[in-house]
C-alpha cells in the first residue's frame, strides 16, 4: 500500500527546502557572532516581549495588545541601536573577506577545526607574585567562549605566547601599555591597555579602585575570569560572575585560574 504525504508536505519543493536551510544557517551564524555578549541576552529579551505580544494578542486584551504592538513596531529601530556594534562588526567582516575564509569557518564550526590547547597558568601567577611585590597595578582577563573581539579592539592587538616577562614589561608603570586590561585566549596575549565596562552595582565596597570595578564589571556581562593586582596594597582579587574575591594566596590564584580554564574548555 503506497504511502501518501499529507497534503502540507505534497506541496514543499526542493527549493523550499533549500530556503529553510539557508535561513537555519543564517540563525546560526547571527548566534555565533552575538555569542558570549551582552547582545545575545538582549535577544533573549527581545524574544520574550514578542512571546508576550503573541499571547496577548491570542487573549485579545486591547490596550496591553496596543501597548505591545507599538513596542514591536519599533523593534527593527531598537535593533539597529542596541546591536549597533555586531552590525558594524559583521559588515566589515564582509567587508574584508573574512566571510568565505578558514577564520570564520573555523569560529563557526569550531568542531571542524579540533586544537588541543595547553593550558599553563604558571607564567600568569609568576607575573601576579612580581607585580603584587613592586605594588603594581595590573588587570588580566581569561576568556574561552566569550566573544571580547570589540574591547580587544579598544585596546592594541598583541598575539603573544603568554609569558612572565612580557605581562611584567606591559603592565610596567613605564610601559604605553600599562593602562587597561590586557586579555588572554587560547593561552595567548590578544590584546593589552583594553577598556573594560565598570560595573554599576551601588553595594559594591567602596575600597575598590577603578581595576576591581572594571573586572566586575565585564564578569557581570561575560563568561570570563579577571585577575586583579592592587596598586595601593599589592594584594590580588579575582572576579568571576560578577563577584570578586580579595587577598589570595598563591595556591587560591593557581587553582581559581585552572579550575575557570579546564571546565569545558573548547578553545
Amino acid at each position: 500500500m503506497p504511502y501518501n504525504l499529507p497534503p502540507c508536505m505534497q506541496e514543499i519543493s526542493c527549493l523550499d527546502v533549500v530556503d529553510i536551510l539557508l535561513v537555519a544557517l543564517l540563525l546560526y551564524i547571527v548566534y555565533k557572532l552575538i555569542e558570549g555578549s551582552t547582545a545575545i541576552k538582549i535577544a533573549l529579551g527581545f524574544g520574550i516581549i514578542y512571546l508576550c505580544y503573541r499571547v496577548v494578542e491570542a487573549l485579545k486584551l486591547r490596550y496591553l495588545g496596543i501597548i505591545f504592538s507599538k513596542f514591536t513596531g519599533l523593534a527593527p529601530l531598537f535593533s539597529v541601536i542596541l546591536f549597533q556594534r555586531e552590525i558594524r562588526y559583521f559588515l566589515s567582516t564582509l567587508g574584508k573577506g573574512a566571510g568565505i575564509g578558514k577564520g570564520i569557518v573555523a569560529q563557526l564550526f569550531p568542531w571542524l577545526f579540533p586544537q588541543k590547547i595547553e593550558i599553563d597558568v604558571t607564567p600568569v601567577v609568576k607575573a601576579v607574585q612580581v607585580l603584587g611585590r613592586g605594588n603594581i597595578g595590573a588587570l588580566i582577563v581569561f576568556t574561552k567562549d566569550a566573544d571580547l573581539r570589540y574591547y580587544e579592539a579598544s585596546g592594541d592587538l598583541i598575539d603573544a605566547v603568554v609569558s612572565s616577562r612580557l605581562l611584567i614589561a606591559i603592565f610596567n608603570k613605564e610601559s604605553p601599555l600599562h593602562d587597561g586590561a590586557v586579555i588572554i585566549h587560547n593561552n595567548k596575549i590578544a590584546a593589552a591597555r583594553c577598556i573594560l565596562p565598570v560595573t554599576e552595582n551601588p553595594n559594591v565596597a567602596s575600597y575598590f579602585g577603578l581595576r576591581h570595578k572594571a573586572a566586575l564589571g565585564l564578569t557581570e556581562i561575560t563568561d570570563t575570569l579577571a585577575v586583579v593586582v592592587s596598586e595601593e596594597s599589592g594584594q590580588v582579587s579575582i572576579a568571576r560572575n560578577g563577584k570578586i574575591e580579595s587577598n589570595l594566596s598563591v595556591q587560591e590564584i593557581r587553582s581559581t585560574i585552572k579550575d575557570y580554564l579546564n571546565k569545558e574548555w573548547r578553545g
